[in-house]
């Protein structure tokens, strides 16, 4: 197994640097497929290239998309990075608990490690498009990283795992994270319909069915017998309406 399946996904990246850094980290632990979100800055400029290296076809072959979930389009999970705490960070990873937990799905499809902004992270809802999350312990006097060391970090753990052990072959396939947005949409809509989510915030219980159905890594056979029952509910929520405004005099 390689690890062509693994792609590094950079969120709003602003500096140049470590754009090129990155590419030059993903080179030395065997990667390729760099996608950058809504740049901020030109990922083929000299600072760039000059810290890449021998890294710059990565660069060169970068896709650009303008939003996340186009980036994350072709992938069946997405492990995003963070140092926020809170609700609905828990279960969060460290790097080699990730590492252990992506190799296997390597083999059914793509992966993405997504990272977020130099200064400000992942947005909430850029982090409600990632299965799993990951967290990279540091000292509490200075605990965010800089990027380009942040996925030097996540890739280590991933390279040397892979390095090391023999993963057997599986015929699962999980769903992709188009098809789990899918999803969550219905699962928004048939929820409304009921009144079970609180119109004041209905992320509340959302990132909760977000947060357990990412563990569980969905195959589309399980995404589509969740979308038959969420079916079924809106089928009994339109039938009482319908018997609710028969009985109005």
């Amino acid at each position: 197994m390689t690890l062509d399946n693994l792609c590094v996904v950079l969120v709003a990246p602003s500096g140049a640097l470590n754009i090129g850094s990155v590419a030059r980290a993903m080179a030395n632990f065997g990667l390729s497929d760099l996608r950058l979100v809504a740049p901020q800055t030109d990922h083929l400029q000299d600072e760039a290239r000059k810290m890449a290296v021998k890294a710059t076809p990565i660069l060169e072959q970068a896709r650009v998309c303008a939003e996340l979930a186009d980036a994350l389009a072709d992938c069946h999970m997405a492990f995003g990075t963070t140092r926020r705490f809170g609700k609905y960070r828990e279960n969060l990873l460290h790097p080699d608990e990730a590492a252990r937990t992506l190799l296997p799905l390597l083999e059914k499809g793509q992966v993405a490690l997504v990272f977020g902004r130099e200064d400000r992270g992942l947005k909430t809802e850029e982090l409600d498009l990632c299965q799993r999350l990951i967290t990279i312990p540091t000292s509490e006097r200075l605990p965010s990283m800089n990027l380009a060391q942040s996925v030097a970090v996540c890739l280590y753990e991933v390279a040397s795992r892979h390095s090391s052990r023999t993963v057997a072959e599986s015929g699962r396939k999980l769903a992709s994270v188009a098809q789990l947005e899918d999803l969550f949409g219905h699962m928004r809509q048939s929820f409304f319909d009921i009144g079970y989510l609180d119109p004041q915030n209905p992320e509340h219980i959302l990132r909760a069915f977000r947060r357990f159905l990412g563990r569980a890594a969905l195959d589309p056979r399980e995404v589509r017998i969740l979308r038959g029952m969420l079916s079924q509910i809106d089928w009994v929520e339109a039938e009482r309406r319908r018997l609710a405004e028969a009985q109005e005099p």
